[in-house]
């Protein structure tokens, strides 16, 4: 008796369980008000986003990067002005942001290189 009590009480409780476990599934995976997935789908999207918003020290305008958050009118004309950098620290190891104000802008930017031109072939060998 005692068995079959224990065996119908466990076959209950993992019964509830898996439904909690199903509504929780759904609840995540359902579409909100405005259509959108909840999730990884908008996770996605906040990354794209923030890829898209990356703006190259070496290249931008000044416009572009007074659209930066934290740089503005006060250090953009700076910025172009110590160009070329290697590495987007040097923005703060040459004095040209404050160490806050590069924390605060340092994933919206980065410094690529120019391409190096192609390799000439050697003109003509000497015999």
């Amino acid at each position: 008796m005692k068995t079959r009590c224990s065996k119908i009480a466990l076959t209950a409780a993992a019964l509830l369980l898996a439904a909690n476990l199903a509504f929780a599934v759904d609840k995540v995976a359902a579409p909100d008000a405005k259509g959108a997935a909840k999730g990884a789908v908008a996770g996605t999207q906040a990354t794209a986003a923030a890829k898209a918003k990356v703006v190259d020290i070496n290249t931008a305008s000044e416009a572009e990067l007074k659209a930066v958050p934290g740089i503005g009118d006060a250090y953009a004309p700076k910025i172009i002005a110590g160009r070329p950098y290697a590495k987007k620290d040097q923005l703060k190891s040459r004095n040209i942001l404050p160490a806050p104000v590069y924390e605060k802008t340092k994933d919206l930017i980065i410094a690529r290189q120019a391409a190096k031109e192609a390799v000439k072939p050697a003109a003509a060998k000497k015999k």
